[in-house]
């Protein structure tokens, strides 16, 4: 049986200076400021016909190593990075069809603030704007805005259910129609289709309402990554569109089935939800020059075992520069990302620290995608027909012209004249867009 088309997006990680060391990032250093690395990204993206392009984000500066900034900032891991609403709405400038979705913390942001933002950016995007909502995962972060820590992992959702509820009914809080434009009467707005919503919570409130105006979508797509127990039924219960990255095809085919049940079970068609697994793929134009890629990255991994526990540690909340590299690894727990360490810790049973950095590093994410076009496209294919779909969640740890040709003009011609991605937009709109296939 045929494999139906499935979707695309670009997972970038949010620094647009990330690709900096890397032979072919030109003069990322002096240009990293402007908006030219970030709109032609955009660009190549729409051109591949993408549904949208995923803006991740933190708001601190490692310190998980020796308890010190010096290997983040000395290496770029993951700084600089600028406001993703601003690189937004930059991004919706320069695209007519592209899904445009950054990430807004919920201890960062009000839940006012938030609506507006997004609202606004589905507003000026003509019915494009997304929002990546995440919970946060460092303490570093939290304390930029005033608080010792983040609260437990769990009370956080409980937080964040509060939280979207108000988003969501200051996303209403405007029938579509309210404005009216009535030249005759002299009315601009039907006051009786604006209202408050008068929210309070334990952990927030809001009057409303919005005063933005409707966003065209009624809605901006929700997207969120739910690894955890409580994050996979938050986001089957809100999402439009899931970040996954779940160790195998196995794994990855039980975890579509986990969330669509969830949705069943919350009341939701399935259908509305779109699972993207993320996916690190290595295009070449020989199979040789992949397989020496992938010796080279491993061989800077065995010989940068600090940058990757950093790394590591960055995304963990963990500080690992006391644990011995050459002893089995010990029981590790924490309150940032709990399914991040759960998949290294999966993988990692009978490896000392450094066998299991180095593998967990030099492998991709949900699984290896490895080859020519035509090589990753059958592997895509494949993938997709054990998974039951949805799509793929772009990204490489390099950003610059090179890699993402890679898979722009490289890989997705390849898809599309196999059927498996769209060769053209058929609607105007996200949300419709991720519902089209």
């Amino acid at each position: 049986m045929a494999v139906k088309p499935f979707h695309l997006a670009w997972f970038l990680q949010g620094s647009s200076i990330a690709g900096w060391g890397d032979p072919w990032s030109g003069n990322i250093e002096t240009e990293w400021m402007g908006a030219g690395a970030f709109l032609d990204l955009a660009r190549a993206m729409e051109r591949a016909c993408f549904d949208y392009i995923l803006i991740e984000d933190s708001i601190y500066v490692g310190q998980n190593w020796k308890n010190s900034r010096e290997i983040f900032l000395k290496n770029g891991i993951s700084i600089p990075r600028q406001e993703p609403s601003v690189v937004a709405t930059l991004m919706a400038a320069a695209t007519t069809r592209l899904g445009i979705v950054p990430t807004l913390s919920t201890f960062a942001y009000h839940p006012y603030l938030t609506s507006r933002i997004v609202g606004t950016l589905d507003q000026i995007s003509a019915g494009r704007g997304g929002w990546n909502m995440v919970t946060g995962s460092s303490d570093l972060s939290a304390m930029n805005f005033g608080m010792d820590a983040l609260p437990e992992h769990d009370k956080r959702y409980l937080m964040a259910e509060e939280y979207i509820q108000i988003c969501k009914g200051l996303w209403g809080s405007w029938e579509p129609d309210a404005i009216v434009a009535d030249h005759e009467s002299g009315v601009l707005i039907d006051h009786t289709k604006v209202k408050t919503i008068d929210f309070k919570g334990e952990y927030y409130a809001s009057r409303g309402p919005l005063n933005s105006g409707p966003a065209p979508q009624g809605q901006p797509v929700i997207a969120q990554a739910g690894g955890s127990k409580m994050g996979k039924a938050f986001a089957a219960r809100h999402a439009d569109t899931i970040v996954a990255a779940p160790r195998g095809t196995a794994a990855m085919k039980k975890y579509r089935e986990d969330v669509r049940a969830e949705m069943v079970a919350a009341g939701r068609d399935p259908e509305h939800c779109k699972v993207l697994f993320l996916l690190q793929p290595i295009v070449t134009e020989t199979k040789a020059e992949a397989e020496e890629k992938i010796a080279m990255r491993r061989a800077f991994a065995e010989n940068n075992i600090d940058r990757m526990l950093a790394r590591f540690g960055w995304s963990t909340n963990l500080d690992l520069s006391d644990c011995d590299l050459d002893a089995p690894i010990g029981e590790l727990t924490t309150n940032g990302h709990q399914s991040s360490l759960a998949q290294f810790l999966d993988g990692s049973k009978g490896k000392t620290l450094r066998q299991a950095i180095i593998d967990h590093t030099t492998r991709g994410y949900c699984v290896d995608v490895v080859g020519t076009p035509e090589d990753c496209a059958s592997q895509m294919e494949e993938i997709i027909e054990e998974v039951g779909g949805d799509g793929f969640l772009i990204e490489q740890p390099n950003v610059n012209r090179r890699t993402v040709a890679s898979i722009t003009d490289g890989l997705v011609p390849v898809l599309q004249r196999r059927g498996l991605t769209r060769k053209a937009y058929a609607h105007e709109q996200l949300r419709d867009n991720l519902l089209d296939f």
